[in-house]
């Protein structure tokens, strides 16, 4: 019998808050979107799907690794992920990505099989920002990549929309997270608020609890407004999917609140009519303005 391998399960399998090659994208650029995303969400599932254990986790990471480096040398992938590497190999010789920022991506994934709720988890929010700007910073300096955006002010806006982003998932998601074994809640704030492990394990909901979580928004919802400028910075089509992009992470925001700040047993969701409050919002957005 073999032993049970990571799952990879097809984008589509997964709710996702923020949609990926838009309408809004120019369809020249849709197949690069794509594949970083399908690379990316792959990747993800190797080190979280499945009943694999940790040690076939990383042996799975190391192998998809090793078929990128193939693909940076010019030399053929392994096979074994056809739907991944082959869309991706076009894109990287058309594009020149920067192929240390998929590397990146994959420390992420390898921490997050590495870093449980059984290790010491995240001491200071320094330390989780830190895992983002390996987790979420890279797909948006691959995407300023495409649209030929290279100037340091707009990769500093663009790491703290992403780190945000990140952020938000993470408090948006604690009731899936924490049966999961990833435990983002860091352990200086937790002390702060006078919130043990144990509590957060058990998904004790409690005003102390939801103090905490209302911190974590409040840090992210900050973060978001200090990269938000960059919407002015991008043209056309960009720079109006951007704003969607961050209309919807503040949406979220919005939705957590709504919730009392209990997601520790309750996962807030866009819905359609959301879709709308974010277009309206995006209209609004101005320079100086949040």
């Amino acid at each position: 019998m073999h032993p049970p391998e990571p799952a990879a399960a097809p984008p589509s399998a997964h709710y996702e808050n923020f949609p990926v090659a838009s309408l809004l994208c120019p369809p020249a650029l849709r197949p690069a979107v794509a594949a970083i995303y399908w690379f990316a969400r792959c990747a993800d599932d190797l080190a979280d799907e499945g009943d694999a254990s940790a040690q076939q986790r990383l042996s799975v990471l190391a192998q998809y690794r090793a078929d990128l480096a193939a693909l940076a040398s010019g030399q053929p992938h392994s096979g074994r992920w056809p739907e991944v590497f082959d869309p991706l190999r076009p894109v990287l010789a058309r594009f020149s990505l920067p192929v240390p920022l998929l590397q990146d991506l994959l420390d992420a994934f390898v921490q997050d099989v590495i870093k449980t709720r059984d290790a010491s988890g995240y001491a200071t929010q320094e330390e989780l920002l830190d895992y983002c700007s390996r987790s979420a910073n890279p797909v948006g300096r691959l995407l300023l990549h495409l649209y030929g955006v290279s100037d340091a002010p707009s990769l500093a806006q663009s790491d703290a929309i992403c780190s945000a982003l990140q952020l938000v998932n993470f408090w948006q998601d604690l009731s899936r997270d924490i049966p999961r074994g990833r435990f983002y809640l860091v352990a200086a704030d937790c002390a702060a608020y006078g919130v043990t492990q144990d509590d957060v394990l058990a998904r004790r909901e409690s005003v102390a609890a939801k103090r905490l979580i209302a911190h974590q928004c409040r840090l992210a919802r900050a973060l978001m407004h200090s990269g938000a400028a960059l919407v002015h910075r991008l043209p056309g089509r960009a720079g109006w999917e951007l704003r969607l992009v961050v209309q919807g992470g503040l949406r979220i925001l919005d939705k957590i609140e709504e919730l009392d700040f209990a997601t520790l047993t309750q996962r807030p969701k866009l819905q359609a009519w959301d879709v709308a409050v974010m277009l309206w919002r995006s209209l609004w957005m101005r320079p100086g303005a949040h």
